[in-house]
């Protein structure tokens, strides 16, 4: 090799090197700080569009999730109002068999008639305060903000929607005891001889038998649209884990190995550090030959 004063090819080796060197450190960092090792379509364009494809599909399923707490919350109400309702009619039963005892004197009849008038609007109570979220999945009509009170939510990112129907029970208690407000059915226990008052309160019994069915038959409904929405919720929470999982295996770093890395590219960096300073002194050994 020649000696020349005005190329010197070692240093440009050792300072490429050097360079290098500088880059993958760079990188590594990089990699350490943020903690991917795709942390732009630059570093991997195919594995990054994948992850951002994955990253869409966490977001609307983040949205599926939260509709569907919405729908099991108005569903987890109307349920506790159907089995309140449902102990309110046993109870309603009981008085209304106890009534049609022509036995009975017109004091205690009255009594009775007034307990079964408490237990009546204690039901169209329930009723009107099972709602959350302006739905009401009992009381009929209740059209706010879902139509005739039903209540729909996401099921799945393909946008398929689950539907929870309203049970119209503020129309079927009407028919069974009156129509909220009135007292006439229950005040007809109370007649004037006794075996008015006992099939008064026969003929009551009756309804209330018919209005428990559909009560029963709501709450089976109810129950298995939110065993379904339960379900619907645990799967999403694992897919959601899984997708996760999967975005993660795209681009996360290996800290463990890029640490490793790290430590061998700093003795690298130093070692070529060492190495240009040794090429750059390399002209001066002329100087000796013009002594």
């Amino acid at each position: 090799m020649a000696f020349s004063v005005n190329t010197n090819a070692g240093a440009m080796a050792a300072l490429q090197s050097l360079n290098a060197t500088n880059r993958s450190m760079e990188t590594t960092q990089s990699r350490i700080t943020t903690g991917l090792n795709v942390a732009s379509t630059k570093d991997d364009s195919a594995k990054y569009t994948v992850a951002q494809t994955l990253r869409g599909d966490l977001g609307k399923l983040n949205a599926v999730t939260s509709s569907l707490n919405n729908a099991k919350s108005v569903t987890d109400v109307a349920v506790a109002g159907a089995e309140q309702i449902s102990d309110l009619v046993n109870q309603m039963k009981s008085k209304a068999l106890e009534a049609s005892d022509e036995g009975l004197d017109v004091e205690s009849r009255t009594a009775i008639s007034n307990d079964l008038l408490a237990l009546k609007k204690q039901i169209f109570t329930v009723i009107d305060g099972s709602d959350f979220n302006d739905v009401n999945l009992l009381k009929s009509g209740a059209t706010a903000p879902a139509t005739d009170g039903k209540v729909s939510a996401l099921q799945s990112i393909a946008g398929d929607t689950l539907t929870v129907a309203n049970q119209g029970l503020t129309t079927k208690a009407g028919t069974a005891m009156g129509a909220s407000g009135t007292d006439t059915s229950i005040t007809d226990l109370a007649g004037d001889t006794s075996a008015t008052a006992a099939a008064a309160a026969k003929a009551l019994g009756t309804k209330l038998d018919a209005f428990f069915k559909e009560v029963k038959t709501s709450l089976s409904d109810l129950g298995a649209a939110s065993r379904q929405i339960e379900g619907q919720l645990n799967f999403n929470s694992n897919l959601n884990d899984v997708i996760t999982t999967g975005v993660g295996n795209l681009v996360d770093a290996d800290l463990a190995k890029e640490s490793a890395n790290l430590q061998a590219l700093q003795v690298q960096q130093q070692l070529g550090v060492q190495a240009l300073s040794i090429a750059n002194q390399a002209p001066q050994t002329l100087l000796s030959l013009f002594r």
